[in-house]
């Protein structure tokens, strides 16, 4: 990954702050998980101390996963969206032009999506389609179960 992760401010921060706390609390926890799997003996038929380096190993995954991301963030400032367009942060309303269902998304930085609230990567095909598009613009989305298309009722930030 060598490419410009696009991030809020308020993303940044919560990004920072998981960095933080898995190259200290948590690295520390795992550390001892460790060491006190290796004081129950015979390593090979040891589960707890299997479990425990494969937690490390998740847990060194995530920390370089993040170091990355936070080398080639941007954090998108207020004042360089222009007013009316789509753009990382906006609230933007939708309207499914087949079934006439109305929706409401956030587009946030690909670390921040979270579907379940609505928050919707710009990297994500939803995402691409609605970037840099004004109120009144249809756009079409390639979905699993064919092109989806969408009419933008509103955005805001």
């Amino acid at each position: 990954m060598s490419h410009e992760v696009m991030l809020s401010e308020e993303g940044f921060i919560k990004l920072k702050k998981e960095l933080e706390f898995l190259k200290g609390p948590e690295r520390q926890r795992v550390a001892n998980d460790i060491r006190e799997a290796k004081s129950h003996g015979d390593l090979r038929e040891n589960a707890m101390y299997h479990e425990a380096k494969l937690n490390q190993r998740r847990l060194e995954a995530r920390i370089a996963d993040l170091d990355r991301t936070m080398q080639f963030a941007r954090i998108v400032k207020e004042d360089e969206i222009e007013e009316g367009v789509a753009h990382l942060g906006s609230t933007i309303k939708l309207k499914d032009l087949q079934w006439k269902d109305e929706m409401v998304i956030q587009l946030v930085g690909e670390f921040e999506a979270d579907p379940n609230e609505d928050k919707i990567s710009v990297t994500s095909p939803l995402g691409q389609a609605v970037m840099e598009q004004k109120v009144g613009d249809e756009i079409e989305v390639q979905a699993p179960a064919g092109v989806q298309k969408y009419e933008i009722l509103d955005i805001t930030r």
